[in-house]
């Protein structure tokens, strides 16, 4: 009789732990690790990850898999990547020799501080990676050496060395490979239309507002039979949002700088009392969970790991969760398995197939919705290619937010592609001179990367005109020269015109120095561009009118410039990074703006 009483306990306490194990943890708890689940390393070869079965069977496969992460850590001295776009890289092949790399960290641990952030604000030509990763080549320690020599000989430049035309090293050292993956099959029914009505073939703001509102009424999520509670949940904000009470005036927030300050206002505040994100654990550094901070691209890596530290927005439990974060790094995908000189991104699609079969096989999320609450934050120029394919339903939170490209209103996100010099201080060197100081009308230097840019420098570079100060590399002359950011800080226009392709990272430039942006760049998405309302402080000249750019400045008033000036210092605050998130910051604009796109798909 004991003995089946304990079996009869026995029985009911597994009866009880696989109910709280499917219902709250989606059968999480003493699952295989995604290490046993998708082994390997990224380089090496594997068996195939086996494929779904059944009728909802994602058709997704790769002989490419990565290694989980060994765990997850926070803080700035360790789960980051400092990178810069330059070609001396720090990388492995090599784990067995771990001699260099304890020289590596040997170094680096007996800094002081003030060395320490002396290394971060000069080394633009370095990346740095943490301690979990290898150095490439490892047994040349003479690389090593010299490496580091390097790094210490720059601790002896000031501030304003570091500073001055950095984003124009940036810009000329940014990969300006090209992908052969090019198609107006991308485009909907919609944009094509749009486009081939419009006398330029370009989209405008006011025609990109009028898609999105089409894209309300005319996309259709996967539904479930039975609401649950998170459906219910959405269908509650989006009633809230458009029935929101009208919003006159705002201590924080400026009206005209919004399409419907009162919507905004009430989808933030909802955003922040109901807003629930599961972050998916799988998947090996450095792609992913391993953020980059410096660089053109930080804008992923920084939103990446405010994200994850958040205890505001993460949930544990996925079954309370709105929305579905694939944790992985464009940036470091290109730098990781991109093949130079191949102008192909198929490997890098592959990766990204294995790593959602992997996801799609242990839980049943991804499949429940098609995807469709699940989004990825990626800045590299590449990411709408490497995501449109199989990837299509997700939200998708891209700085290259092309509408020629398959931008998709409505569900897709315009990601700010911010430029970060010093991750230890990210609003270094904030603000601009006043008014009376600004004597440039316009500014603009950068690499000739695409077509625009030459075409620009051929109309008004060098000494064509005195106002416009136009050059693909800041002039050196007896004295003391400019700095690039000297050069923004004293225009009224900062010129930001499309490279290779439509986003730069000189419009959050612009605004980061309080200069009035003048966008170039045709069919480009604005960041926020369903709340903010761009025209009111930026200027937007199309691609075919460069010739009389001087004309267009000088056409617009200096009341009408003082406005605009006065709006930039305002929306200022929605593109600032911070060491820790505030309200309206660039992190909650990012995260409110997929949260808008999620709310409105119900």
């Amino acid at each position: 009789m004991k003995l089946l009483r304990f079996a009869g306990v026995v029985f009911i306490f597994i009866l009880a732990f696989q109910f709280v194990n499917i219902h709250y943890y989606g059968g999480d708890i003493l699952s295989l690790s995604s290490q046993d689940e998708f082994p390997v390393s990224i380089h090496g070869s594997t068996e195939p990850i086996r494929p779904l079965s059944g009728p909802e069977r994602l058709n997704v496969s790769s002989s490419i898999s990565a290694e989980v992460s060994e765990g997850e850590r926070t803080g700035l001295g360790e789960d980051y990547v400092i990178s810069s776009d330059a070609n001396v890289s720090v990388q492995s092949h090599d784990a067995k020799d771990k001699e260099t790399l304890d020289l590596l960290l040997e170094t680096r641990s007996s800094m002081n501080g003030s060395d320490a952030d002396i290394v971060n604000e000069n080394n633009r030509n370095v990346e740095i990676l943490e301690s979990d990763d290898f150095v490439e080549d490892a047994k040349d320690k003479d690389a090593l050496d010299s490496l580091l020599e390097t790094r210490s000989s720059s601790s002896n430049g000031s501030y304003g060395d570091v500073v001055e035309d950095a984003e124009i090293v940036n810009e000329n050292n940014r990969n300006v490979e090209t992908l052969e993956t090019r198609s107006d099959d991308n485009l909907s029914p919609e944009v094509k239309r749009v486009m081939n009505v419009s006398v330029s073939g370009v989209v405008s703001i006011s025609e990109m507002m009028s898609l999105l509102h089409q894209s309300r009424t005319t996309h259709v999520s996967l539904k479930m039979k039975r609401p649950s509670a998170v459906d219910q949940e959405l269908l509650y904000a989006r009633t809230q949002i458009e029935n929101s009470p009208k919003v006159e005036n705002d201590p924080l927030l400026h009206g005209p700088l919004y399409w419907n300050l009162s919507m905004f206002k009430r989808s933030y505040e909802l955003m922040e009392s109901k807003l629930k994100v599961y972050v998916y654990r799988e998947g090996k550094r450095p792609v992913f969970h391993k953020p980059v901070l410096k660089g053109i691209y930080a804008s992923e890596g920084w939103f990446m790991r405010q994200l994850k530290a958040s205890k505001t927005f993460v949930t544990k439990n996925p079954r309370k969760a709105h929305l579905f974060y694939l944790p992985f790094s464009s940036k470091m995908l290109e730098e990781s398995l991109y093949v130079p000189g191949s102008h192909s991104d198929k490997n890098l699609v592959k990766f990204l197939k294995n790593y959602l079969d992997m996801i799609s096989s242990k839980y049943h999320f991804w499949n429940k919705t098609g995807g469709s609450d699940h989004f990825l934050v990626a800045c590299h120029d590449w990411a709408p290619s490497e995501t449109r394919q199989y990837m299509a339903n997700c939200i998708r939170a891209l700085c290259n937010s092309d509408v020629s490209e398959g931008f998709v209103f409505g569900k897709d996100v315009a990601l700010p592609e911010t430029t970060i010099l010093v991750p230890r201080r990210p609003l270094r060197a904030l603000g601009g001179k006043p008014i009376s100081q600004r004597h440039i009308l316009a500014f603009f230097a950068g690499g000739m990367h695409g077509y625009l840019r030459p075409l620009l420098l051929q109309t008004w570079g060098g000494n064509r005109d005195p106002d416009m100060k136009i050059f693909s590399e800041i002039p050196k002359s007896k004295g003391k020269n400019k700095s690039y950011m000297e050069f923004m800080k004293s225009s009224k226009y900062c010129i930001c015109p499309k490279g290779h392709e439509v986003n730069s990272p000189r419009v959050v430039e612009a605004l980061f120095y309080e200069c009035v942006p003048v966008i170039i760049s045709d069919n480009f998405v604005p960041p926020f561009f369903e709340v903010i309302n761009w025209e009111s402080f930026a200027v937007f000249v199309l691609e075919k009118d460069i010739p009389d750019l001087k004309n267009i400045l000088l056409s617009i008033s200096e009341e009408r410039y003082r406005e605009m000036q006065m709006r930039v210092k305002m929306v200022q605050k929605h593109f600032l990074w911070h060491s820790k998130p505030e309200r309206f910051d660039i992190f909650h604009m990012i995260l409110h703006s997929i949260w808008y796109n999620r709310v409105f798909q119900t």
